[in-house]
């Protein structure tokens, strides 16, 4: 029994599954394919040849989109004193030190970034297993552990975001939205695959990116050249 809509059912129509997309020609399909009542977003989607059981094989890092992501992103600042001044300056959703930990740890989630300085961490490790699973927990790998924080918050906001390996060796990440041009479109998904293929560990020899697609938001995805 198909399950999918009958927008997603016409728009798979129009695909010829066994084609592969170049990426200039891809993003203008899928713009032409029926969109939802809302602003969907563009995803890309990786299959990598690694082993993510492997330490030395771990794919993570950050990349700034230069067209951003086309939504809000609300930002959870930990730090305290002249930091916390500087944060509320930087207009961070979300500013403390204890009172905020405190918070999260009774439930309090309302954030997509969250920044910490380095003297927080100490404290902010114990809520490991609230923010880890969840992606957000702040790491010097990615920038968000720093003492500046105005360009932290500034990146953020600019459209810097990070990506991840999952279990499977997939990594997936939004380029944008369908309202975007698709010139702006294709300048964020290419320096998407620029940045993952520069994280490729030195331990993964050969073919690094298995298979890549791209898809918007309740819409069939096209596989793209590698």
């Amino acid at each position: 029994m198909n399950t999918h809509s009958k927008r997603y059912q016409e728009s798979e129509k129009q695909l010829d599954r066994a084609k592969v997309y170049e990426l200039k020609d891809a993003i203008p399909f899928l713009k032409k394919m029926a969109a939802p009542k809302f602003d969907g977003s563009v995803d890309l989607h990786f299959n990598l040849s690694i082993d993510p059981k492997k330490s030395d094989q771990m794919v993570r890092g950050t990349v700034v989109l230069p067209h951003g992501t086309g939504k809000k992103v609300r930002v959870a600042v930990f730090c305290k004193g002249e930091h916390e001044k500087q944060a509320k300056a930087a207009a961070a959703d979300y500013v403390g030190g204890t009172e905020l930990m405190d918070k999260v740890a009774a439930g309090f989630l309302d954030f997509d970034c969250a920044i910490a300085t380095p003297e927080m961490m100490k404290d902010l490790s114990k809520l490991g297993k609230v923010l880890g699973p969840r992606g957000l927990m702040p790491s010097p790998k990615t920038g968000t552990v720093t003492n500046d924080i105005v360009k932290a918050i500034e990146d953020v906001r600019r459209g810097k975001v990070e990506f991840r390996v999952d279990k499977q060796g997939g990594v997936h990440l939004s380029v944008g939205k369908l309202s975007f041009d698709a010139e702006k479109l294709y300048e964020n998904a290419s320096r998407v695959i620029e940045a993952l293929n520069d994280a490729k560990p030195a331990s993964v020899k050969g073919k690094f990116v298995k298979t890549l697609s791209i898809s918007a938001s309740m819409n069939p995805g096209l596989r793209l050249a590698v």
